[in-house]
């Protein structure tokens, strides 16, 4: 066989978004698009907010010389800057460029962070549900992911994450608001994380990492706030990017921010410029470092996913599904009517929805549903959920 053995197996365990995305194409061809009710994508629908393309414009007429050359292969220095002030009052902690790193969105900054912390075998501690991909990221880097479930509410299992921490683990990623379960994480309950880290630091004689992967944290409910890590813990590491809160997804520009008093960190930021070069990233797109550095206070209009919110959940509440209404991001994660959250999918399929097994988040026994679509596939919904739910009966 011409492809790898490992990425082979990679293909056949990553595949529910694909196989959604695959019958989602066939669906719409058959039935019409706007007969289909497809939840199964988190691609941010909203446009970006105004001030956007006037920057980009403005940007893209100057005539500066070297604007389209190689740079600093952590960024441009005063766009570390600018991020680096946003992030110090989002985190109550003062950075500055030196602790900034701009990347190929948050997935490349992810992939530079363990990069340059993991050696083979090292272990990187995952919460259930999480997102598709860490675990690819992980072993992209020799890592091995130990997978801890969160409790009932997709909080913090903090006995279950105890029991997991060892000589091996380097690090844990926690992504709050989490996709896919909406659930942020208490100010209280990262302090208490803060605290278990730093005893198995000091009981294994080493320094485990805590990496915040926080692309969410502007798209919020109820008036929700994410929760500083730093201030829960020093060596803490932020990975994001802008492709939520300035819906740019396709633009990949990300960062990643690190705690100023964070073990080592004149070699850890010399590792992660490294592997931001080595890794094929070298630098994130210069056009869009400039674009960004003049929009830190924008954010999409988070009111259209709030209503959208209310009205899927009124709708799944109507039909007598279970679920918990997420504080942050753009999905719900019901529980499935029946065990196999596969086979309700397939049911749910029937009515042309479109929906992810929670199986393929490490959470069986639910389904994600995105609501990042026109609130017109959302109302015209209503009648399919029901119909699946009866037929589950």
């Amino acid at each position: 066989m011409a492809v790898s053995k490992k990425m082979n197996e990679f293909a056949k365990s990553a595949s529910w978004i694909r196989k959604m995305f695959e019958e989602g194409a066939r669906l719409k061809a058959e039935f019409g698009a706007e007969n289909i009710f497809d939840f199964s994508l988190g691609n941010p629908d909203l446009p970006p907010p105004p001030e956007f393309q006037k920057t980009l414009l403005q940007l893209a007429e100057k005539d500066i010389p070297g604007s389209h050359a190689y740079m600093p292969n952590g960024g441009y220095p005063f766009v570390r800057e600018a991020v680096a002030a946003r992030i110090s009052r989002e985190q109550g902690v003062g950075l500055t460029a030196n602790e900034m790193l701009m990347t190929c969105g948050a997935a490349g900054g992810l992939n530079v962070t363990l990069k340059a912390l993991l050696d083979p075998g090292d272990e990187v501690i995952i919460l259930a549900p999480f997102f598709v991909e860490y675990k690819f990221y992980i072993d992209n880097h020799g890592g091995v992911s130990r997978v801890v479930s969160t409790d009932d509410n997709f909080d913090l299992n903090f006995k279950a994450i105890a029991a997991a921490l060892n000589e091996k683990t380097k690090a844990i990623i926690i992504n709050s608001p989490n996709n896919p379960s909406g659930q942020i994480y208490s100010k209280e309950s990262l302090a208490e994380l803060g605290r278990a880290l730093a005893a198995a630091s000091q009981k294994f004689s080493s320094t485990i990492f805590l990496i915040a992967d926080e692309p969410y944290r502007k798209i919020v409910f109820d008036n929700n706030e994410v929760p500083s890590i730093m201030q829960a813990y020093e060596n803490s590491i932020v990975v994001s990017s802008y492709s939520k809160d300035l819906s740019l997804p396709g633009e990949r520009i990300g960062y990643i921010a690190l705690h100023p008093q964070i073990a080592e960190k004149a070699p850890l930021i010399e590792a992660l410029t490294l592997a931001n070069r080595i890794l094929g990233f070298v630098n994130a797109p210069a056009l869009m470092q400039r674009v960004v550095a003049e929009l830190q206070g924008a954010s999409v209009d988070n009111t259209i996913y709030t209503r959208r919110r209310k009205k899927f959940c009124k709708i799944l509440a109507a039909a007598g599904y279970e679920f918990m209404p997420p504080k942050g991001a753009f999905y719900i994660f019901p529980k499935s009517p029946i065990a196999d959250d596969a086979e309700f999918v397939g049911k749910l399929q029937e009515q042309k929805i479109l929906a992810v097994p929670g199986r393929g988040f490490g959470a069986p026994g639910y389904f994600r549903l995105a609501f990042c679509v026109d609130d017109a596939v959302i109302e015209r919904s209503a009648g399919a959920f029901q119909k699946a739910m009866a037929s589950a009966k």
